[in-house]
């Protein structure tokens, strides 16, 4: 399946309701807080399965409780619907 790249239109709806992720040239940037290592780790860890399933993995990084994300969709340049759904998909396992 070829992902179109959002448009701008579609992107105003993504900042609306993914308030703590940032759009940043062609992707999306978010940085979650932990309590510490496990518990970022953890997070990092379920998220891969789900990367995995869907063959979309995301540019991070972990030091310590702090993981950084960036997703984009590399073969697009640019972000697509499969961005968001594993925005989306981070942010119900990021704290629960």
């Amino acid at each position: 399946m070829k992902r179109e790249v959002l448009t701008t239109e579609q992107l105003v709806v993504v900042a609306r309701e993914l308030p703590e992720w940032a759009i940043v040239a062609d992707g999306l940037e978010r940085i979650f807080e932990f309590g510490d290592f496990v518990k970022a780790f953890s997070f990092m860890t379920a998220v891969a399965m789900h990367c995995e399933r869907l063959d979309h993995h995301p540019e991070w990084s972990n030091v310590y409780g702090t993981v950084r994300v960036r997703l984009t969709t590399h073969d697009r340049t640019g972000i697509t619907d499969l961005d968001v759904a594993m925005a989306e998909l981070m942010e119900s396992l990021a704290y629960a």
